[in-house]
């Protein structure tokens, strides 16, 4: 059945997998990547895409009302699978206002477009099979004590304004369902990780470093726990729920992976010194530990057992393969790395889409 879905952020880590995911598994839909490309966004994340007669981009940015507007009414869209964010934490805790923009007011302009284009909905409950996916965060729920797991039913209690963002975006979303009978389903994932993913985070900005030979930075004591789930595997189960899922759920995604942060680098650091040929300790002697950040949550853990048990999703590989996989495409991606360090990649929209 032919249908055209838009994803937001689809040049973006996460995004640029899930359309991967659609264009090649779906060939009778139309994928519309919609993107702002701001920093995060990277067109080289998609060069296999391009030129694929089911994928379309389009550069726009979701605070642009008008601009939503015009595309939902130029692409008529069956579906919005929403992961455009401002995602950063840190980022966050100097600017807060551009994710109140992005991740609030950005999302409210996508479920205005939705309803005006999908409405009236109260009179057709079911949306005539239209659908709002929404991507959020575990970090909505808080922190967690050093048991216990998130589950779709525990309490929001954001504590940076990145999750204050993500909460707001959600309830929004919610509140559209409520209101507007508009069809939606909430996904709220745990760490993601794996190739072509921008190197202030973690994983690839460890490995960056490790082939830079650049300090190693841990925050405090390195004891923080994250859940991490491998970013092909989140595809996976954005596919599922936005096919499968109840309308007005949400289902929490995680890798049933915890680690602490040290835990992981030092792991990080075995596995690079292996496939780098270097001596076992040489990486980890770079671990530096820095100040702490303002608000840190010390653990998060998602409980996946409801996508499980009603859709039959779970992880296809363990952290340790996961992260060999991501290790390895990293370094057979050197050029993509330089590009996203020096900011040369935020010249290709330009090359490819503007002659």
């Amino acid at each position: 059945m032919s249908k055209t879905i838009i994803i937001t952020g689809g040049a973006g880590f996460i995004g640029s997998h899930l359309v991967r995911l659609f264009v090649n598994k779906y060939p009778e839909y139309t994928i519309v990547n919609l993107d702002a490309l701001t920093y995060a966004g990277n067109l080289e994340n998609l060069k296999d895409m391009e030129g694929r007669p089911n994928y379309i981009f389009e550069k726009a940015n979701i605070v642009d009302a008008a601009a939503v507007q015009a595309l939902f009414q130029k692409y008529q869209p069956d579906g919005v699978i929403h992961l455009a964010a401002e995602s950063h934490v840190d980022r966050s805790i100097t600017s807060p206002l551009d994710f109140v923009y992005t991740n609030v007011v950005g999302t409210v302009n996508l479920l205005n477009a939705a309803k005006e284009l999908w409405g009236p909905l109260p009179a057709s409950p079911a949306g005539g099979g239209a659908r709002f996916h929404h991507v959020s965060t575990d970090e909505v729920y808080g922190a967690l004590g050093s048991t216990g797991l998130f589950t779709e039913d525990t309490k929001y209690d954001p504590h940076s304004p990145y999750s204050a963002s993500k909460a707001s975006s959600d309830h929004f979303v919610y509140a559209y369902a409520d209101t507007y009978g508009l069809p939606v389903v909430l996904t709220n994932c745990s760490n993601n990780y794996g190739p072509n993913h921008f190197p202030e985070k973690l994983i690839p900005l460890m490995i960056h470093n490790i082939i830079n030979n650049k300090p190693l930075p841990v925050y405090g004591d390195g004891n923080y726990t994250r859940d991490w789930l491998y970013v092909i595997d989140h595809a996976r189960a954005i596919d599922l729920v936005f096919h499968q899922g109840t309308n007005g759920e949400k289902y929490n995604v995680g890798g049933f992976n915890e680690w602490k942060n040290i835990d992981l680098v030092k792991l990080l650091c075995k596995q690079m010194d292996e496939k780098l040929g270097h001596a076992e300790g040489t990486s980890a002697q770079l671990i530096t530990y820095v100040k702490d950040r303002p608000g840190h949550d010390l653990r998060y853990a998602i409980d996946a057992t409801k996508i499980n048990r009603e859709l039959g999703w779970a992880p296809s590989v363990t952290f340790e393969e996961g992260l060999s996989k991501t290790i390895d495409w990293y370094l057979s991606n050197t050029e993509w790395l330089e590009h996203v360090t020096s900011g040369a990649y935020q010249e290709y929209y330009e090359r490819q889409y503007m002659h």
